[in-house]
């Protein structure tokens, strides 16, 4: 595959069999439904290209992605897809993806890079599952991703407390896989990429089959529990408040109602 442009994503297919795949809606990368589906059809394009054994997603701008975007966008269409629909499309695609992890990873955008297999982060990155603090239930597969790669408890405290952690602390309890300077972030998510892709192809997608399993399948059950309660929740006066809070830059006051 050339280069090739899909919505709001580029992909670029570089040496050593490594293709970045760039989100740009710079300088938060908020996503809605098109973004994510965007992604998903740039992956689903790559796994039938020979040139490409590992991707990079990464980020223009300020932030690797500061979560879903609430002004206005749809998380639906009037077909009936959901972003989450499209979430699982990921999930399903064969090559291995390392994220290039700047500024925030909130909430959905937490989700998006927990979606990689790998993370490398800048140390000031900023990683949280802010969800609760929003009066509101995680989503994008973090039921699943998240214990996943940070064990049960480290989860738990993540969901429970919405703490932001930067990439230091991130890298202590394995969210993130390595460190790298801002200023050579993408250099070295590109070379950990390169270094896997220099493994025998159909050895690394047949390991990758294995270790991940029935993923997309979890993911697809989690995203249905997950969607139904944040649909329930944000009818409560309590996400009404979060989100109050939120714009205000102020605690919330909870009510639990």
């Amino acid at each position: 595959m050339a280069n090739a442009v899909f919505g709001d994503v580029s992909v670029v297919v570089g040496d050593g069999f490594v293709a970045a795949i760039e989100i740009q809606r710079a300088p938060d990368n908020f996503f809605d439904r098109q973004l994510i589906a965007d992604i998903a059809d740039a992956l689903e394009a790559l796994d039938a290209d020979a040139a490409c054994r590992a991707v990079v997603l990464c980020s223009a701008g300020k932030n690797f992605c500061a979560g879903a975007d609430f002004r206005g966008r749809p998380l639906a269409e009037e077909n009936g897809r959901h972003l989450y629909d499209e979430a699982v499309r990921m999930f399903s695609t064969r090559k291995p993806i390392v994220a290039a992890v700047q500024g925030a990873a909130i909430g959905g955008g937490l989700g998006l890079a927990l979606a990689a297999d790998f993370r490398v982060a800048a140390p000031e990155a900023r990683f949280s599952a802010n969800f609760a603090k929003l009066g509101f239930h995680h989503g994008f597969g973090l039921s699943v991703t998240l214990p996943f790669v940070v064990g049960n408890q480290h989860a738990l405290e993540l969901l429970y407390t919405g703490k932001r952690i930067n990439g230091e602390e991130a890298l202590a309890i394995r969210l993130c896989d390595r460190l790298a300077p801002l200023s050579r972030l993408r250099d070295e998510a590109i070379a950990f990429a390169a270094e896997i892709a220099s493994s025998g192809p159909l050895a690394i997608e047949s390991i990758r089959q294995t270790q991940r399993g029935d993923l997309s399948a979890r993911i697809r059950a989690a995203t249905a529990r997950e969607r139904a309660e944040q649909e329930r929740l944000q009818q409560t006066e309590d996400f009404r408040e979060g989100f109050r809070a939120m714009t205000a830059r102020r605690p919330p006051s909870f009510k639990g109602s």
